[in-house]
């Protein structure tokens, strides 16, 4: 039976993703041949309901086959009033699977703008996938090793210049920015090639987060932090959907940006910079206290 769940739902999936970058397509068309770069931008936020539908659909989906049980932690009632679909927003995350992406599409569908996050260049050629987060402004970023900008310096800079030039097309109009600052899914293997710092997380990185205050900043509303628990244990996407996740933990909050790291210059000012690590650093382990916290709940019980 899960198997079958399984099937069912990938085949879902796979149909409503063709059947909506299609209809992204043909918008992508009619933003090319638009005469006027202010008639170009209004139709590129028309083509948010694309991401709208898409989620949409696979969240109907979800609550229709899937047992799984969202449970909604922290901001609620007066905390959602600081939630708008017409603001601007960075939401930072720890990352543990595959699934992380659909639960926070699917939790903050109805309360924040489409969710766009910085991806990997090499998945632009994901079937129809890719091209469509393309044609929806998703930013692609191609990631320069230490060891490679070593033997290339003259690519020093060349990621913040090109989160910069991303970040503009978010300016005019609202978007939540997801950043997972770990910069990559928790293993146990990566977790134990740290250095133990945090119990439950990898450490994190502050250069994506600092690049996008450093690009805009001063145009972001709030910070939405959040906390993914799987009880159960990390699921893969295909197990997700199986339906052998009985329950996810979605533990955020609300907050306005601190003023000392609300805007500055990542790249060339050394005090803001380190401001933004130790920043970073306090609410990561903040957040794996949290953790603790919600999984003594669960044996609790």
């Amino acid at each position: 039976m899960h198997r079958l769940r399984g099937i069912l739902a990938v085949l879902f999936m796979a149909t409503n993703t063709v059947v909506w970058a299609l209809m992204c397509f043909a918008m992508a068309i009619v933003r090319v041949l638009l005469p006027r770069q202010d008639w170009r931008t209004r139709w590129a936020a028309r083509m948010n309901v694309i991401i709208d539908g898409w989620v949409s659909c696979n969240r109907a989906m979800f609550r229709a086959f899937l047992p799984t049980r969202f449970d909604v932690r922290g901001d609620q009632g007066d905390g959602d009033a600081l939630l708008a679909r017409d603001e601007w927003y960075l939401l930072l995350s720890n990352h543990r699977s595959w699934v992380d992406i659909v639960v926070l599409q699917t939790i903050f569908r109805d309360r924040i703008p489409p969710l766009k996050f910085f991806t990997k260049i090499q998945l632009i050629w994901l079937p129809f996938l890719g091209q469509a987060m393309w044609a929806l402004d998703f930013p692609f970023m191609r990631r320069y090793s230490r060891a490679f900008l070593e033997k290339h310096p003259e690519l020093r800079g060349k990621d913040l210049e090109t989160t910069r030039r991303l970040c503009e097309r978010f300016r005019p109009t609202p978007t939540a920015i997801i950043i997972f600052a770990e910069g990559t899914r928790f293993t146990e293997r990566k977790h134990a090639a740290q250095d133990g710092a945090h119990r439950n997380l990898l450490a994190p990185r502050a250069g994506g987060v600092g690049f996008v205050l450093s690009a805009m900043g001063d145009q972001l509303n709030r910070l939405v932090d959040v906390t993914l628990v799987y009880p159960d244990g990390t699921p893969s996407f295909w197990e997700f959907l199986c339906g052998r996740v009985d329950r996810v933990i979605v533990d955020m909050e609300v907050s306005a940006l601190p003023a000392d790291v609300a805007f500055g210059d990542y790249e060339r000012d050394a005090a803001y910079k380190a401001r933004v690590q130790q920043w970073i650093s306090e609410r990561w382990s903040a957040k794996d206290t949290r953790i603790d916290e919600l999984r003594a709940e669960r044996e609790a019980a």
